[in-house]
């Protein structure tokens, strides 16, 4: 009989939470017991799902004596208070915020692309930010193909990057859009609905936001190329959920169009879906709530010598935060 865990999932009523427990029952991940944790502010509520009903409780350091593994998915500063706590109490903290990423201390796991780094962890292990993860469903396999030198990509990033209250404000304004009222803008500093707002998280004094920072660093990392060079722009767009990544990428090798459509359609996060004579290519529409992220529109670059152009798209909440962590755990 195989070992069960006891779970905690830590930020349980935030829009990553519910995917976490949904996925955790979904994938039968095998668990003793499942804590939810949360602030001081939900601390006594209900959540049921499933036939199950959890109360949530405050999380604090002694949370984590009981608990096994620790999903954290509640932001950065309760992270940096909390996860160290976890850790030293012998849990292992599964950390969704950028709070640990960058440590030398701490691998960043895609268990696609580097599930050799957990055997490091030192009851600490980072999730990447949603954009690197689903990029990396393409560029992995392309990288262990053709050697990857460099990229460049644009996003278009769906408001559940950014939260509940997100999602609930496209909802509204899209209404009030609808009924004629005037359009109201509270989670983002313009509004998002019918928009393009070419600003994902704060900026930076080089001009570029902690977002697209994210990308170069958080790559560089789990692929384990120190020199990798890459420049994003990152776009929040009117869409609900999943992420969708235009890449131009060069590589240190000659490309094949036909060889990398064959090395993605076998790299186990991705779906080759490419087939522009016949309408199909990813979109954020059908990749919604998909364990695989969708790569199309693959073509040879034209300003690159052995440059490939492509795009793609995966869910912001599974494979871009939930869906990673889980595969974490089940890794471990």
């Amino acid at each position: 009989m195989s070992k069960k865990y006891r779970v905690g999932i830590v930020g349980a009523t935030g829009a990553v939470g519910q995917e976490l427990l949904e996925l955790l029952f979904k994938r039968n991940f095998p668990m003793s017991g499942l804590t939810l944790l949360a602030s001081s502010r939900s601390a006594g509520k209900t959540v049921e799902f499933e036939g199950h009903k959890f109360t949530i409780q405050e999380a604090k350091p002694e949370s984590f004596d009981s608990l096994d593994i620790a999903i954290f998915s509640a932001g950065g500063t309760p992270s940096k208070m909390l996860v160290p706590e976890a850790a030293k109490r012998g849990c292992i903290a599964i950390d969704n915020s950028s709070a640990f990423r960058m440590d030398p201390n701490v691998p960043l796991v895609v268990p696609e692309v580097n599930p050799e780094a957990i055997k490091t962890h030192k009851n600490i292990i980072a999730n990447p930010n949603c954009t690197t993860a689903i990029s990396l469903m393409a560029l992995c396999p392309l990288h262990r193909e053709f050697g990857l030198k460099r990229f460049f990509a644009a996003t278009y990033q769906a408001v559940s990057g950014t939260g509940a209250a997100a999602l609930q404000e496209l909802s509204d304004q899209v209404k009030q859009y609808a009924n004629g009222e005037e359009i109201t803008s509270k989670v983002y500093p313009y509004q998002i609905a019918f928009n393009a707002l070419p600003h994902v998280d704060v900026f930076q004094e080089n001009g570029y936001t902690k977002e697209e920072m994210k990308m170069l660093n958080e790559s560089r990392k789990i692929l384990n190329l120190p020199n990798l060079m890459c420049s994003t722009t990152c776009v929040r767009i009117p869409v609900m959920r999943a992420h969708s990544v235009a890449i131009n990428a060069e590589f240190e090798k000659p490309v094949d169009v036909e060889r990398a459509r064959e090395v993605i359609s076998k790299f186990p996060g991705a779906e080759l879906n490419d087939d522009p004579a016949n309408l199909k290519y990813p979109m954020p529409l059908f990749y919604q709530r998909k364990v695989k992220c969708g790569v199309g529109r693959i073509r040879k670059d034209l300003a690159f010598e052995n440059g490939l152009s492509f795009f793609v798209a995966g869910d912001q909440l599974w494979k871009g935060a939930a869906l990673n962590a889980v595969q974490i755990a089940e890794l471990l």
